[in-house]
């Protein structure tokens, strides 16, 4: 009897099922036809005598290495293979908590499972994991650990691949250059994957090494492998080698396609040379390679990069020719470039177009079409878009109430301006600086300094940071209304509060300063913005030379003129402007001097200079002197006296 019991006890143990997942599906059980059968496995056995010499024996099983998909080899080869049930169970595991490799091992060591190396790279391919580079990192760590386990080369290049989403630089290097010391012989699949992941975070140096491995591994590449590689050149603004890659393209067996040529067209632009970007373009249409929506896309964004909003419109209108699907975004750039030109007509009727298309306008389009209106003074037709855009069940945002704002402050509908500000507030709306820059510019050039004086206080109140904008609109108000002395303190404020003091500040100032013929104040002015490194724009330098001309002073302007040309600065109406204040103050006799100056020091032609000075006399209600030099040889001329021949100086027409 006891020896029967001991038998069966002992086969018992011979005999299990393969390990199963412990979650079942909703059928209640994990796909049952797909479950492998149970199967005899050979158990080491061994005999352990004790003291009352009874039989005992221990049972090792092994852990068994489980794939990602069933092995479907008795299944109808038109159904596609399942993934493993295992699969959820990892993938819940991994949660970037503390103990996720201790949970990890336990899972395994109790249901007798190891990860092979198809399993790791599947699961570290899954969308799951794709998002968390540092849990796919871990995974990869702990699932290395494993005893007998050696990673995959699709091991490596699925994790390369999580990693390059979030740009991980440091880790990609970890993870590659273990992987070039493990030796692998190349695929296809693997250097087109690493090149796109080396490309797509700009590493060239580690794409150049896998271009260079797949030659000596006799891989010929794709046409894929060579938009992978321009692609990774052109990030990295290689866009010389791009060239030479383009180059081989064009003179072997895989010529470029439209992909190849948008990726070189992208790398133009972002070098800045939409010229070049251009010549690509002609050249791909020339090869009957049919340029695509993202050709235009791209070409149309650098145009409005570069403020060629004519560009933008020709190339929106080439799409609508051929009848390509236009995207929002190209929308949005050709009808702001054509809002910002203050071409609003232009921009409206490409509105039109795409509502009649079924392409719904966004915000930020209703937005530049409203601040084209209001800024064209067409401030009813600004407000009748805001109630279109809010019928269409689009929400305004703080930048679309504030050039209502604005373009009421520029309409002189002041107290409607302020009107809506308020409404804005009692409705909870925010209310930034723009709302402020606007009410505080438009008041003081109404005169209404005291109101914009209160509003620029408010402004710290509720919260809202004083910035260059409402400093500048406020300290021109003071200047304009003539309190200079305000105007200043307020300027030592900005400098004490930490706001930037920009060229239009100094310009406001200077100008205030000449105007209360306060002019070696103006003067120290300037020089102290030469000192702190702000560049004159030709406005601050028109200030400053009307400022000195009327005060008599035209050789120093002539001589700061003169020093603003090694910094860049050359204002080109400078002399014309210094002429034509100079004649509208009634100061002939110095702007002909100031005219024989500019023609002696080779400045200009005697003929520019001659029709300069004829149309500032006119303007300045000098007709008859401007009929005078009109029909005589002054500037132009020359006097023979002798053997001598001289220019006639445009002084004579004041000493005659």
């Amino acid at each position: 009897m006891r020896k029967t019991l001991i038998s069966r006890s002992f086969h018992s143990h011979l005999l299990f099922r393969c390990p199963q997942p412990p979650c079942p599906c909703s059928s209640g059980s994990f796909y049952p036809h797909l479950r492998p059968q149970p199967r005899a496995m050979k158990l080491d056995t061994a005999p352990i005598f004790g003291s009352h010499s009874r039989w005992f024996f221990t049972t090792h099983i092994p852990p068994e290495w489980i794939e990602p998909f069933y092995n479907l080899s008795d299944v109808a080869s038109n159904q596609q293979p399942q993934a493993s049930p295992w699969v959820n169970q990892i993938l819940k595991l991994l949660d970037g908590s503390m103990n996720m490799d201790s949970n990890l091992d336990s899972y395994c060591s109790r249901f007798l499972i190891k990860l092979s190396p198809n399993f790791v790279a599947f699961v570290l391919k899954s969308d799951h994991v794709r998002e968390k580079p540092a849990i796919a990192f871990r995974f990869f760590r702990w699932a290395g650990k494993q005893k007998s386990y050696i990673h995959k080369i699709e091991c490596y290049v699925s994790l390369i691949d999580v990693l390059s989403l979030s740009s991980d630089f440091d880790r990609i290097r970890c993870v590659f250059g273990e992987f070039k010391e493990k030796g692998f012989l190349m695929t296809v699949s693997a250097a087109n994957s690493l090149i796109r992941s080396f490309g797509a975070v700009g590493m060239v140096e580690e794409l150049l090494w896998v271009w260079r491995r797949m030659k000596e591994n006799g891989i010929e590449p794709s046409l894929y492998t060579y938009n992978f590689l321009l692609n990774g050149l052109v990030n990295s603004l290689f866009i010389e080698s791009a060239e030479r890659v383009f180059e081989v393209m064009e003179g072997g067996k895989i010529v470029p396609d439209v992909v190849s040529y948008n990726t070189m067209i992208k790398g133009y632009c972002k070098a800045g040379n939409t010229k070049k970007a251009m010549e690509k373009f002609t050249v791909m249409e020339a090869r009957n390679v049919e340029p695509d929506k993202i050709t235009y896309l791209t070409l149309i964004q650098a145009s409005y990069s570069e403020g060629n909003f004519d560009l933008c419109l020709h190339l929106y209108l080439e799409m609508e020719e051929m009848g390509l699907e236009i995207p929002p975004h190209a929308y949005s750039l050709v009808i702001g470039g054509l809002c910002k030109d203050g071409r609003t007509v232009e921009g409206y009727r490409v509105f039109e177009n795409m509502n009649r298309k079924g392409c719904k306008a966004n915000v930020a389009i209703y937005t530049a079409l409203i601040d084209a209106y209001g800024k064209s003074g067409n401030v009813n037709e600004a407000i009748n878009l805001l109630e279109r855009m809010k019928s269409e069940g689009l929400e305004p945002d703080d930048v679309t109430h504030g050039v209502i704002v604005n373009g009421l402050c520029r309409g002189g509908r002041l107290d409607d301006a302020i009107d809506y500000f308020e409404f804005c507030k009692a409705n909870g709306l925010v209310v930034n600086a723009m709302f402020y820059s606007s009410l505080i510019d438009g008041l003081g050039k109404a005169g209404r300094v005291d109101e914009a004086e209160k509003f620029f206080e408010e402004m710290v109140e509720r919260g809202c940071p004083w910035d260059s904008y409402c400093y500048n609109a406020l300290i021109d108000a003071l200047a304009k209304s003539g309190k200079i002395e305000e105007a200043l303190v307020l300027f030592k404020r900005m400098e004490n509060e930490g706001c930037d003091q920009t060229v239009y500040t100094y310009t406001i100032l200077i100008s205030g300063l000449f105007r209360e013929h306060r002019n070696e104040e103006a003067l120290k002015l300037w020089d102290l913005m030469i000192d702190k490194g702000i560049t004159p724009t030709a406005a601050s330098f028109r200030a400053l030379s009307h400022g000195l001309c009327l005060s008599g002073k035209v050789a120093r302007a002539c001589k700061i003129l003169d020093e603003l040309a090694p910094m860049g600065v050359i204002p080109e109406t400078a002399f014309e402007d210094m002429i034509n204040v100079l004649c509208k103050a009634g100061r002939n006799v110095q702007a002909c001097k100031l005219a024989d100056g500019i023609v002696d020091r080779g400045r200009e032609v005697p003929g520019r200079v001659r029709t300069i000075l004829i149309n500032a006399l006119r303007k300045a209600g000098n007709a008859d002197l401007a009929m005078k030099l009109m029909h005589s040889k002054i500037g132009i001329g020359y006097d023979r006296m002798g053997s001598i021949k001289r220019r006639v100086k445009f002084r004579v027409l004041v000493e005659s």
